[in-house]
Protein backbone atom coordinates (compact mmCIF):
# COMPACT_ATOMS: atom_id res chain seq x y z
CA UNK A 1 0.00 0.00 0.00
CA UNK A 2 1.72 3.24 -1.02
CA UNK A 3 2.49 5.49 1.84
CA UNK A 4 0.72 9.21 1.56
CA UNK A 5 2.81 10.94 3.58
CA UNK A 6 6.26 9.61 4.09
CA UNK A 7 7.37 12.14 6.59
CA UNK A 8 5.13 10.92 9.37
CA UNK A 9 5.70 7.70 8.11
CA UNK A 10 9.06 7.88 8.98
CA UNK A 11 8.14 9.77 12.29
CA UNK A 12 6.24 6.78 13.27
CA UNK A 13 8.82 4.33 12.45
CA UNK A 14 11.24 5.85 14.97
CA UNK A 15 8.16 6.68 17.45
CA UNK A 16 8.26 2.79 17.56
CA UNK A 17 11.23 1.45 17.61
CA UNK A 18 12.05 4.08 20.68
CA UNK A 19 8.80 2.66 22.66
CA UNK A 20 9.97 -1.06 22.07
CA UNK A 21 13.65 -0.02 23.14
CA UNK A 22 14.97 -0.92 19.49
CA UNK A 23 18.29 -0.20 18.41
CA UNK A 24 18.34 0.35 15.07
CA UNK A 25 15.43 1.21 12.49
CA UNK A 26 14.78 0.93 9.10
CA UNK A 27 13.10 3.66 6.94
CA UNK A 28 12.67 3.95 3.36
CA UNK A 29 14.73 6.43 1.56
CA UNK A 30 13.91 10.00 -0.28
CA UNK A 31 16.05 12.98 -0.35
CA UNK A 32 13.93 14.86 2.22
CA UNK A 33 14.05 11.66 4.89
CA UNK A 34 17.88 11.87 4.13
CA UNK A 35 18.11 16.08 4.94
CA UNK A 36 16.19 15.35 8.06
CA UNK A 37 17.75 12.50 9.68
CA UNK A 38 21.03 14.79 9.17
CA UNK A 39 19.80 16.91 10.87
CA UNK A 40 18.06 14.98 13.76
CA UNK A 41 21.58 13.17 14.04
CA UNK A 42 23.44 16.62 14.37
CA UNK A 43 21.34 17.82 16.66
CA UNK A 44 21.60 14.07 18.69
CA UNK A 45 18.58 12.72 18.77
CA UNK A 46 20.03 9.87 16.77
CA UNK A 47 23.38 8.54 16.61
CA UNK A 48 24.39 6.89 13.07
CA UNK A 49 22.77 6.77 9.15
CA UNK A 50 23.56 4.36 7.07
CA UNK A 51 22.26 3.66 3.51
CA UNK A 52 21.88 0.43 2.17
CA UNK A 53 21.31 -0.67 -1.28
CA UNK A 54 19.67 -3.27 -2.58
CA UNK A 55 19.39 -3.55 -5.97
CA UNK A 56 17.41 0.05 -6.84
CA UNK A 57 15.97 0.09 -3.45
CA UNK A 58 17.25 1.88 -1.02
CA UNK A 59 16.93 1.83 2.75
CA UNK A 60 18.40 3.99 5.62
CA UNK A 61 19.04 2.45 8.67
CA UNK A 62 19.01 4.67 11.98
CA UNK A 63 20.77 4.24 14.55
CA UNK A 64 18.62 5.49 17.57
CA UNK A 65 20.88 7.02 20.78
CA UNK A 66 19.56 6.07 24.63
CA UNK A 67 21.10 7.36 27.83
CA UNK A 68 23.80 5.15 29.43
CA UNK A 69 22.53 4.92 32.84
CA UNK A 70 18.83 4.05 32.38
CA UNK A 71 18.27 2.77 28.87
CA UNK A 72 16.04 5.65 28.75
CA UNK A 73 15.84 7.29 24.87
CA UNK A 74 16.54 10.75 23.95
CA UNK A 75 14.08 10.94 21.99
CA UNK A 76 10.99 11.61 24.69
CA UNK A 77 8.41 12.78 21.83
CA UNK A 78 7.71 13.66 17.97
CA UNK A 79 4.82 15.46 16.65
CA UNK A 80 4.13 16.06 13.29
CA UNK A 81 2.86 19.69 12.57
CA UNK A 82 2.40 19.87 8.77
CA UNK A 83 0.30 17.33 7.15
CA UNK A 84 -0.82 16.71 3.27
CA UNK A 85 -4.47 18.07 4.61
CA UNK A 86 -3.27 20.80 6.18
CA UNK A 87 0.14 22.41 5.49
CA UNK A 88 1.12 25.04 8.10
CA UNK A 89 3.25 27.78 7.24
CA UNK A 90 5.33 30.18 9.63
CA UNK A 91 6.91 33.68 9.04
CA UNK A 92 10.83 34.64 9.82
CA UNK A 93 8.95 36.35 13.04
CA UNK A 94 7.02 33.46 14.10
CA UNK A 95 8.76 30.52 14.63
CA UNK A 96 7.46 28.96 17.40
CA UNK A 97 10.10 27.77 20.88
CA UNK A 98 8.81 24.55 21.61
CA UNK A 99 8.59 23.32 25.06
CA UNK A 100 10.56 26.93 25.69
CA UNK A 101 13.24 25.81 23.62
CA UNK A 102 14.02 22.63 25.04
CA UNK A 103 12.03 21.02 21.79
CA UNK A 104 13.56 21.22 18.21
CA UNK A 105 11.29 22.22 15.17
CA UNK A 106 12.08 21.09 11.68
CA UNK A 107 10.94 23.29 9.04
CA UNK A 108 11.54 23.30 4.97
CA UNK A 109 12.51 26.91 3.99
CA UNK A 110 13.28 28.01 0.54
CA UNK A 111 17.32 28.12 1.46
CA UNK A 112 16.33 23.93 2.48
CA UNK A 113 15.56 21.90 5.52
CA UNK A 114 16.54 23.41 8.93
CA UNK A 115 15.76 23.62 12.53
CA UNK A 116 13.97 26.84 13.59
CA UNK A 117 17.06 28.18 14.84
CA UNK A 118 18.50 27.95 12.01
CA UNK A 119 15.51 29.21 10.15
CA UNK A 120 15.83 32.12 13.03
CA UNK A 121 19.36 32.64 12.12
CA UNK A 122 19.03 32.73 8.51
CA UNK A 123 16.18 35.16 8.69
CA UNK A 124 13.39 32.84 6.45
CA UNK A 125 10.13 31.16 7.27
CA UNK A 126 8.86 28.39 5.68
CA UNK A 127 6.83 25.39 6.33
CA UNK A 128 6.82 23.96 10.01
CA UNK A 129 7.25 19.77 9.55
CA UNK A 130 7.44 18.04 12.94
CA UNK A 131 8.85 19.17 16.73
CA UNK A 132 11.27 16.56 18.28
CA UNK A 133 11.53 16.77 22.07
Amino acid sequence: MPVTDPISDMLTRIRNAVMSHHETVKIPHSQMKRSLLRLMRDEGFISNVQTHRDGVKADFEVTLRYYDDNDESVITGLKRVSKPGRRIYVGKNEIPRYFGGRGVAFMSTSKGVMTSDQARRSGVGGELLFYVW
